[in-house]
């Protein structure tokens, strides 16, 4: 019976030890050290980097064209918010032509770490109270002489 108590112990014992293990996770592109590598500046151009490493992350909206190509892999411990473990960004900017200028990786050495200030977001401008919020606008929308549709039918009358 002792030696049934002991396998039920140790049952036991290695359900709980795999319950407090932690999760592994993968978010975004999976990087290629290989694929990354052969992107080469004044050799290669739009459709030869989209072909090598398939459709960037996103893109950048303002300045130089850059194709930003963003994986991590996080880990959690139960109960708890997960961590980023290892962190890595591939931006390819490109010249007028279309072919590469410059293709920099960088690591989790460039992630910051953000700390909110509880649930207040600081902003510009006056602080209002409740009733400021509630009763504030009373009077001001659609007040006479704003331009808007007056009585009788003409705008702006």
């Amino acid at each position: 019976m002792a030696v049934l108590t002991r396998i039920g112990l140790l049952l036991v014992l290695a359900a709980a030890a795999t319950g407090c293990s932690s999760i592994r996770n993968h978010r975004g592109y999976i990087t290629d050290p290989v694929l990354i590598g052969s992107v080469q500046p004044g050799v290669d151009n739009r459709v030869s980097v989209e072909r090598t490493l398939g459709q960037p992350t996103f893109t950048s909206q303002f300045g130089e064209p850059v194709w930003y190509y963003i994986g991590s892999n996080t880990a959690q411990a139960p109960f708890t918010d997960p961590r980023i473990v290892e962190h890595t960004v591939l931006a390819v900017t490109f010249d007028a032509a279309g072919n590469v200028a410059t293709a920099r990786q960088t690591g989790v050495d460039q992630v910051v770490r953000l700390s909110p200030d509880g649930a207040a977001t600081p902003t510009l401008g006056k602080e209002r109270s409740f009733l400021e919020d509630l009763f504030g606008n009373i009077g001001q929308v659609g007040a006479a002489g704003m331009g808007g549709q007056q009585p009788g039918g003409a705008p702006g009358q």
